[in-house]
């Protein structure tokens, strides 16, 4: 069934593109390490806004890439690093905030309801703000640009009569695939909210995860265009 579908606008090898989707989305990086922070400090509700704001990116991605936005990345110089240095300072921004509550002495003490959030009007704002801080992290990397770029040719007929079609067809696919996985990972890592860390291992893996989110960000800097 999902190879007959995947014939119709013209993309090819269904599974391996399947398999490719799925090591990518494994693969440690910005997007699952936010996730993950996310997850354990707000628990299942921010992990899914944070998840679903990457998506969100993935899906403006997809589009750049189907409608040749991810091609001027690739070409101009001046475009790339605009990107890239605006992705790096964001993440830099993140890694910031969190080295900040690592030494503030009462930023981390959060009630103790495990996966409990709160509702109405402040939870929504929450929310809105880990969705933003996803779909900033990833449409501001442009190696997600050129990612998509490389790989969606990759999985389309030459012959194929309507290539953006494909692109499309296999941006969506992408998106999809990619949701499904994060979701699952929430749902995986939010039950480990119940475990209450000491005060100073609570600081110190604040400060670990700024230092990660630094250190992202010093690499997505030194990235070269390729």
């Amino acid at each position: 069934m999902i190879v007959d579908a995947l014939a119709v606008p013209g993309a090819r090898d269904p599974w391996l593109f399947a398999a490719t989707v799925l090591v990518l989305n494994a693969t440690p990086g910005v997007d699952l390490m936010l996730v993950l922070t996310s997850t354990l400090q707000r628990g299942l509700r921010g992990g899914v806004a944070v998840a679903l704001g990457i998506v969100a990116g993935c899906v403006v991605h997809a589009l750049a890439a189907a409608f040749g936005l991810a091609a001027l990345l690739a070409a101009s110089a001046t475009a790339f690093a605009a990107v890239k240095w605006a992705g790096a300072a964001y993440l830099a921004w993140l890694a910031f905030g969190m080295l900040r509550a690592a030494v503030a002495p009462h930023a981390l003490d959060l009630p103790q309801a495990p996966l409990e959030a709160p509702r109405g009007p402040a939870f929504d704002a929450g929310a809105g703000r880990l969705f933003r801080q996803g779909l900033l992290t990833n449409v501001l990397n442009p190696k997600v640009a050129l990612f998509f770029l490389a790989l969606l040719p990759q999985f389309i007929d030459a012959g194929a009569p309507h290539k953006t079609l494909a692109f499309l067809f296999l941006g969506a696919w992408f998106v999809l695939q990619s949701l499904a996985f994060l979701i699952a990972f929430v749902l995986l890592v939010a039950p480990l909210q119940r475990w209450r860390p000491p005060a100073a291992l609570r600081h110190a893996l604040q400060a670990l995860g700024g230092a990660l989110f630094l250190t992202l960000a010093a690499r997505l800097a030194l990235t070269p265009r390729q």
